[in-house]
């Protein structure tokens, strides 16, 4: 039994049950499905994945997104290796083998066998049919992050929960972002962010 069949056993005892090969079934999906083991190198994607991305296997899952979100996929996946992130619904950017730029939303959890966390399984759960937009290059990728959530309208609060940090981190990113936009208000660095063609997280 693959490593990736035993994983979904553990965490899934039923699918033991399940009648057929739920390995081959996941080959054979439209949606892009992976599987990193636990020291964050991709050993397994479906055919839908490799049309995305390419043959990714055997490179480490953070080089998969564009270099401005590398950060946030090393620092979310070991999150969900220690045990403190159970799952993960991001917006991230991969680069298709031809070098185009395409946003995507993920949805992805860990892997357990005997109790263990052994890696993390992900599906592409949504393709953005236009090119994705460049992160504004005077800001840094978490504060990208912070500048997409304040597009769809979100609390200081709610961003820092979705993003794993305290209202105080993220009132720092705020006030840092409204500085290197030169915007005056939350409004304005919105608006400037809009003209840039970002979206907010909702419409990925």
């Amino acid at each position: 039994m693959s490593a990736l069949r035993q994983s979904a056993a553990t965490v899934f005892p039923d699918t033991a049950e399940i009648p057929g090969n739920v390995h081959g079934a996941l080959e054979e999906m439209n949606v892009p499905c992976y599987a990193v083991d636990r020291h964050g190198i991709i050993r397994w994607i479906n055919s839908a994945a490799h049309q995305l991305v390419g043959d990714i296997r055997g490179r480490q899952q953070s080089s998969v997104v564009v270099p401005e979100q590398a950060r946030a996929a090393k620092e979310s996946f070991l999150r969900k290796m220690m045990g403190t992130e159970q799952s993960t619904d991001a917006t991230v950017v991969v680069v298709e083998p031809g070098g185009k730029r395409v946003q995507v939303q993920i949805s992805a959890v860990p892997l357990r066998e005997g109790g263990r966390i052994v890696g993390v399984f992900g599906v592409v759960t949504h393709r953005a049919s236009e090119a994705a937009p460049n992160a504004h290059p005077h800001l840094t990728p978490r504060q990208n992050d912070v500048l997409r959530l304040l597009v769809d309208g979100l609390a200081n609060a709610d961003i820092a929960e979705r993003l794993g940090l305290s209202a105080k981190t993220v009132e720092h990113h705020v006030s840092a972002i409204l500085a290197a936009l030169e915007a005056p208000s939350r409004l304005a660095a919105v608006q400037i962010a809009r003209e840039r063609g970002m979206p907010a997280v909702s419409e990925a």
